[in-house]
Formats: C-alpha cells, structure tokens, sequence
C-alpha cells in the first residue's frame, strides 16, 4: 500500500476517532448530570434527553468526513486511488479540523449541556436557554466540519 493512501485513511479515520470521542465524552457528562434530575423528576426526560444529544453531532460530522475521504480514495468503487504522498499528507491535513474541533466541542459542549441539566432541575422555563448555551459551543465543530469540507474539495486527485 502507498504511503500517501495510509496517510489519507489516518487522516479519515482520525476525524471519525476524535471527533467521535468528544460526542461519547460529552454525551457521558451531560447523561451523568441529567440521570441526576430523572431521579427526582421523571416527566422532566424529553427536555433532558435533547441536552444529552447535543454534543452527539461532533461525531456525526467525523463520521461524515471519514465518509469523504473514503469515497475520494474509492473505497466504493473497484479499485482504490493512486495518491501521492503529498495528497496523502493533504487529506489527513484536511480531516484535522473536525477532529480536533469535534473533540474538544465535543467535550465542552457536554460540559454546558451538564450545566443546563441543572437549568431544567430548578427553572424548566428556561430550558430553550440551556439549549442555546450549549448550541452555541456547537458552532466550533461546524466550523471545523465546514473547513474539513473546503479543504478536503480543493484537493486534487
């Protein structure tokens, strides 16, 4: 195998890796927090469970990189592409935006969403601005997504 496809597949397979890891982290934070208030109020599990999900989407945006990448190498196609360790270099510079960002969006916004499960707890009126909080640290990942996108498209195979 050529060393710039193996640098293309790690590229891919760290955007879906990181970014995937900050959703689970997040998710685990914000579950944690809102378990906590199921115990006291059940009826309050619709509005808790849209917090819990949010920091979900950073591993959906990895995902959809590391879909990219694969069917620009052709890996749903009959044969995989011939790149140079150069373009190799490229796509996994290129996946590195989702990765990180996803990651520590990721992270972070299970951090906010675990906060807004205290938001719901004590003012369930409020909720719609826990979900803004947490959706405002949302923006960075697709950020990342979208430049992850940008670069990926400008590279020529």
């Amino acid at each position: 195998m050529e060393i710039g496809l193996v640098l293309a597949i790690v590229g891919g397979a760290l955007a879906v890796f990181m970014a995937g890891c900050g959703s689970a982290i997040g998710i685990g934070l914000a579950g944690q927090a809102a378990d906590g208030v199921l115990s006291e109020d059940p009826k309050k599990f619709g509005s808790l469970l849209i917090l819990v999900a949010l920091p979900g989407t950073q591993g959906i945006y990895g995902f959809l990189i590391g879909i990219m990448v694969m069917a620009r190498l052709g890996f749903f196609e009959a044969a995989l592409a011939s790149i140079t360790t150069q373009q190799g270099w490229q796509i996994l510079g290129a996946c590195l935006p989702i990765a990180v960002a996803g990651l520590v969006s990721g992270i972070h916004q299970g951090k906010v969403s675990a906060a807004g499960a205290g938001v719901v707890a004590k003012q369930p009126s409020d909720f719609f601005k826990a979900v803004i909080m947490s959706a405002l640290v949302e923006t960075y990942a697709v950020l990342g997504l979208l430049i992850s996108i940008l670069f990926l498209n400008g590279i020529k195979i």
